[in-house]
């Protein structure tokens, strides 16, 4: 009988199977906490904190911290913090990363689904706790736009360095676009309310519309449900559209697959979740100290609150995942790109966003899907963009022109505004 997944902690040193063997809950907790056959402890977090030098960074983390509570300079707090944030947001991915090798594919997909952006959320609440309204929209909506215009377009133009033209499978990046298109419609429905209905339900204390709320939270409901059914279908029922090995010939990222062995973790699992709890608890530090010196940053400088949340904070946030697009383009691992591209705006648009609504919705913050009609129509033809250039399946440097200059138009609007 071939082993699983459940048979490992089942059987004795010799591979016996009877009942007797079985070991007990505090053998098999100390059994996962030893973490035999896997890197010692030591190795975990040697390669944790020294296996890049991005992690030189850190040392803003305590000047973050000193510069918020000795109330240094707006300009200062805010730099720290955001610098800060960058080896964090890293260390959150190596570790989530190494969790997944350890867990299996459905396991993996959850926590990726949970922590793959887990700088956005926690950037997120603090600024919602905040009644940071404007940043929660911004930074969300700003993280949408990079992703898909930014990062997907400095894939295509580094990819086109290499080749004339890049190809990968069409299905499975169609599949993943409507799922944009549909979270792009649900932004652009409270709007088109705001426009005809506005003031007719507005509270007397000028609060956020009632009708407004209602629609914000009910589509935040039926989002999420949409995203853990798109989970559903990219981890179980059509898996393969995913899997660059089941793909036909004349629809993979090249002329030939070349298989590739999957990667041993660099850190145990006890350790990586252990260094998922602490970073995402340092993360939240940081991420409230960088919200709280956005206003006076803003006013004493003179910069856009929206550009600092449309632009500033989405690149800090995704630093670590733009290089690693990129460089996947630049291997020719398309299909790899497309998912960390419109796979990480899906999850912004159709978890991240709704998961704020419902999260203001207990904490009685009144965050609505109502963005303003401009940033509205930004997304709504950023999508139409990415979904006209992937649905032949194609790539190349020009396509990456088109996504980054529309970015940069779209950043120096924000800039003006």
């Amino acid at each position: 009988m071939s082993a699983n997944e459940t048979t490992a902690l089942l059987r004795d040193q010799n591979g016996n199977g009877q009942p007797g063997d079985r070991l007990s809950w505090s053998q098999r907790v100390i059994k996962v906490i030893k973490a035999e056959g896997e890197p010692s402890w030591l190795q975990s977090y040697r390669w944790f904190f020294f296996g890049s030098w991005v992690n030189i960074l850190l040392l803003f983390v305590p000047l973050s911290a000193a510069a918020h509570y000795l109330n240094w300079d707006a300009a200062l707090r805010f730099s720290f913090s955001f610098m800060a944030i960058v080896p964090l947001a890293k260390l959150l991915g190596d570790a989530t990363e190494n969790m997944s090798a350890s867990l299996g594919q459905t396991m993996a997909g959850l926590l990726n689904a949970s922590f793959g952006n887990a700088v956005e959320i926690i950037v997120g609440i603090a600024a919602l706790m905040q009644d940071q309204i404007r940043i929660v929209q911004t930074s969300m909506l700003g993280s949408i736009l990079s992703n898909i215009l930014l990062v997907l377009g400095c894939s295509f133009l580094a990819a086109g360095t290499v080749r004339a033209e890049s190809i990968f499978q069409v299905t499975a990046a169609q599949a993943s676009s409507s799922l944009m298109t549909l979270a792009c419609i649900t932004l652009v429905i409270p709007a088109a309310y705001n426009s005809t209905m506005s003031s007719v339900h507005q509270t007397p204390d000028g609060g956020a519309d009632r009708g407004l709320l209602l629609i914000s939270r009910g589509t935040a409901i039926m989002l999420l449900f949409v995203y853990l059914s798109y989970l559903w279908f990219q981890l179980k029922s059509h898996a393969y559209l995913y899997d660059v090995e089941q793909v036909p010939e004349d629809q993979q990222s090249g002329h030939s697959v070349e298989v590739e062995e999957a990667e041993e973790p660099n850190m145990n699992l006890p350790s990586a979740a252990v260094a998922l709890l602490a970073v995402t608890v340092v993360t939240s530090f940081c991420a409230d100290y960088l919200v709280s010196s956005i206003e006076e940053t803003a006013e004493r400088y003179h910069i856009p609150k929206a550009f600092i949340g449309l632009i500033l904070l989405p690149i800090v946030a995704n630093a670590a995942e733009h290089v690693t697009s990129v460089w996947m383009a630049m291997k020719n691992k398309m299909e790899l790109t497309i998912t960390i591209c419109v796979g990480s705006s899906i999850q912004i648009a159709a978890f991240v966003v709704p998961l704020l609504v419902i999260v203001g919705w207990i904490t009685g913050h009144e965050l609505t899907l109502y963005f303003a009609n401009f940033e509205t129509i930004c997304l709504f033809v950023s999508v139409v963009l990415v979904n006209t250039l992937i649905q032949d399946g194609k790539s190349n440097y020009m396509e990456g022109l088109l996504l980054v200059t529309l970015y940069f138009v779209i950043a120096l609007a924000f800039w003006v505004s």
